[in-house]
């Protein structure tokens, strides 16, 4: 029986940059946003562009696309297990 090789979907082109945030970066982010937590939106621990990244429900995420008009826009999103 072959091996099922596993594709690492963070290196694909259309894939955007996804970081964990530090606990400080977090309230910084939360404060900037005049927002808690409960107010952002969710990404499940098991997305596959999260794989390789040591996350655990409540992390925030930073996700950074390339945009053509603004160049990059940033969004954040809350981990969550289902």
């Amino acid at each position: 029986m072959q091996k099922m090789k596993r594709i690492d979907v963070r290196k694909h082109s259309l894939v955007p940059k996804h970081e964990k945030l530090s606990e400080k970066e977090k309230e910084e982010v939360l404060k900037e946003f005049n927002s808690r937590m409960e107010d952002f939106p969710r990404i499940l621990k098991r997305d596959a562009a999260l794989q390789g990244i040591s996350v655990k429900y409540g992390d925030m995420i930073r996700i950074t696309r390339k945009s053509p008009t603004a160049g990059q826009t940033t969004f954040y999103r809350v981990v969550v297990l289902t």
